[in-house]
């Protein structure tokens, strides 16, 4: 794979470069690299380099898979996918001078595909293998390739549609302190006890299956791997937080609870509708980011950003202005059982509504649920306090299509 190794950017009218800082070969897997990156969260795993505030850097990252799905028309891929090996993360990023109790304060500059890699994936997960928002309705295993072309990308198994992509890190966060680590484990460990036969699984355990934690070897690699908690969902560190407005010109300011905040970042994604609903959910590729980092010396107290990050969006996003509206209500379609302010619940409905309006255009409902999780959708809570009943909507831009989608 062939990739430029310093870019310029002008920041505060100053030009800096900006050299890549970490790369892959994306022929090899993860624990096969120069430097392995990881997909576990623990504040032991080595940081990869390091940076002094304000420096500007590149980061090549691997689909969250590893390379596990293939760009053709079988579903079997995802239907069989390691999910132990999930996410293949790029990093960590040590940062001088960063202590627990600041703020780590990262910049966007500008994410982007590989020229020899234009394509990427969504799929449905099958009830056995992780399963989706609307596993009932879709047990099955079912896979869409998008190509991409400059700003835009369309799919040979989705049909009659072409958007333009917001390209975002599904996934970008700090290291965990070991009593905040500690604490995820617990928690999820009570949850998973309340139903530890569900399937699909309430919450995923730390287990060191697939496990690739940057250099560590021997008896410290089999510690951290049997402590390390999963990447797959958000938690105070930021983490799989798959909000799609995380592109270009976002600045994010991270709680840190490690020295050096140890960042990392991975799960790229070319576009992603709002709730990213089938789990494999945006449009999953490789690809690069460019990051700036700084500091706040004190920041957690200052600003009272003790749990979860805070992000302001930068300005980057399609420009889909007319939209087809959805809207659901916290009752249940299975059994029309009332509840209480159920905003879940009434984005299922809403999310259903739109797939059953969508086969009458001629979708599957595979095709469908696909295209809600990759396209630019807006999601909503729209009222909350309405009882007994929840509002949420799902509004489809109209301009993706190849023809008048509104009733007529």
């Amino acid at each position: 794979m062939k990739s430029h190794t310093s870019f310029r950017y002008k920041l505060g009218g100053l030009s800096q470069m900006v050299k890549t800082l970490y790369k892959l070969d994306l022929s090899k897997s993860m624990e096969e690299q120069a430097h392995p990156g990881h997909n576990r969260w623990h504040p032991d795993i080595p940081a990869a380099f390091s940076v002094d505030p304000g420096t500007s850097f590149r980061m090549e990252c691997k689909d969250w898979t590893d390379g596990q799905i293939k760009n053709d028309d079988s579903p079997n891929d995802v239907r069989d996918v390691n999910l132990a090996r999930v996410h293949v993360l790029s990093g960590p990023v040590y940062v001088n001078g960063v202590e627990p109790g600041d703020l780590l304060v990262v910049d966007i500059l500008d994410i982007g595909t590989f020229q020899d890699s234009a394509w990427g994936f969504n799929g449905i997960f099958a009830r056995e293998n992780g399963g989706s928002f609307l596993v009932d309705e879709f047990p099955e295993a079912a896979k869409s390739i998008w190509d991409f072309e400059g700003i835009y990308t369309t799919s040979r198994h989705v049909p009659g549609v072409k958007f333009a992509g917001i390209i975002h890190p599904g996934l970008i966060g700090v290291a965990p302190s070991m009593e905040l680590l500690q604490k995820w484990n617990e928690r999820e460990k009570e949850l998973i006890m309340t139903n530890p036969d569900r399937v699909p699984t309430l919450a995923n355990a730390p287990t060191p299956e697939r496990a690739v934690l940057g250099t560590l070897k021997g008896a410290e690699f089999d510690r951290v791997a049997k402590e390390g908690a999963r990447t797959v969902p958000p938690r105070e560190n930021g983490g799989n937080c798959d909000i799609k407005n995380l592109s270009k010109g976002t600045k994010i300011f991270f709680p840190v609870f490690v020295e050096g905040a140890k960042l990392s970042v991975g799960d790229l994604h070319f576009s992603q509708g709002d709730g990213e609903i089938t789990f494999c959910g945006g449009i999953e590729m490789a690809g690069w980011i460019d990051l700036k980092v700084d500091v706040i010396k004190g920041g957690m107290e200052t600003y009272k950003i003790y749990e979860n990050p805070v992000f302001q969006p930068g300005p980057v996003d399609p420009n889909y202005n007319d939209f087809l509206v959805f809207q659901g209500i916290s009752v249940d379609n299975k059994d029309g059982k009332q509840h209480y302010l159920d905003a879940t619940l009434a984005f299922r409905r809403a999310c259903l509504n739109a797939i059953e309006y969508l086969k009458t255009l001629g979708y599957t409902g595979e095709q469908a649920y696909m295209l809600l999780s990759t396209a630019p959708v807006e999601s909503r809570i729209n009222g909350i306090v309405d009882v007994p009943n929840a509002c949420c909507t799902i509004a489809i831009p109209t301009k993706i299509f190849d023809k008048n989608i509104m009733p007529k």
